[in-house]
């Protein structure tokens, strides 16, 4: 199984120009089997299989590199909002080792999981935290306080800027993973991205490696300091997204 993960991993890795070494290759496969062992006894993916989980969980983390080439040089902040089994903030701490990470979930019992992948990996400058974006983004030692938030989180944009745009500093940006399909998405988003501070700068479309499936990278540049309206109380950005 070990041969086949790193033939496969790294073949797809050339398709978007990253080399990793031994070490870190090794650090994948590590993170590949302590997911599948923690998913044994609760929920943490229904990607399972070896070459969906290097698809369509490490390489698609990965391909933020696509709208931004500097990720292997510039030590950014980075919160992940979301992050669940912590995609994409793990394998982007582990590709791009100066990166300093904050792994952000609503769950305790997947902290506890990202906890254990950070202390066998041996992982430096992560850490996870446990809260709602909603309360979270209200707490002055993380809000307006990252160069980049990141959230493969499934919600429409309205809602997800509201829970994401709270961390980000001004010059700095949000950049969502989203499915292909997100032109009304972005429509719908446009006035709700105006109210938090920011501004939609561009759209990356893609491929996933390998595949036919789609994906897009909105890129929202932070132009302002977001009101102190925002976010709103647990739950209503779900319930009632910004227009």
């Amino acid at each position: 199984m070990a041969e086949a993960f790193y033939k496969k991993f790294q073949e797809e890795l050339k398709l978007l120009s990253i080399d990793l070494e031994k070490k870190q290759l090794d650090q994948f496969f590590e993170y590949y089997e302590l997911l599948i062992e923690w998913n044994k006894v609760m929920n943490l993916t229904a990607i399972t299989e070896l070459d969906e989980v290097i698809t369509k969980h490490f390489v698609d983390s990965l391909s933020l590199i696509k709208v931004r080439k500097d990720l292997n040089s510039i030590p950014y902040s980075i919160i992940d909002v979301g992050t669940g089994a912590g995609f994409p903030g793990i394998p982007l701490k582990i590709a791009f080792p100066q990166l300093r990470i904050t792994l952000m979930d609503s769950l305790n019992k997947r902290i506890n999981f990202l906890n254990e992948v950070i202390k066998k990996l041996e992982l430096n400058d992560i850490k996870s935290i446990h809260g709602r974006a909603e309360d979270l983004g209200r707490d002055l030692i993380h809000r307006e306080q990252y160069d980049i938030c990141v959230s493969r989180a499934v919600a429409n944009l309205s809602t997800l800027s509201e829970y994401c745009m709270p961390f980000v500093k001004v010059g700095g940006c949000f950049i969502p993973y989203k499915s292909g399909k997100i032109d009304e998405e972005l429509t719908e988003a446009k006035h709700a991205v105006f109210l938090l501070g920011g501004k939609i700068v561009r759209t990356e479309r893609f491929l996933l490696p390998g595949t036919e499936a789609e994906r897009s990278f909105v890129e929202i540049s932070k132009v302002n300091i977001i009101s102190k309206k925002y976010p709103r109380k647990a739950g209503l950005p779900s319930k009632e997204p910004l227009k």
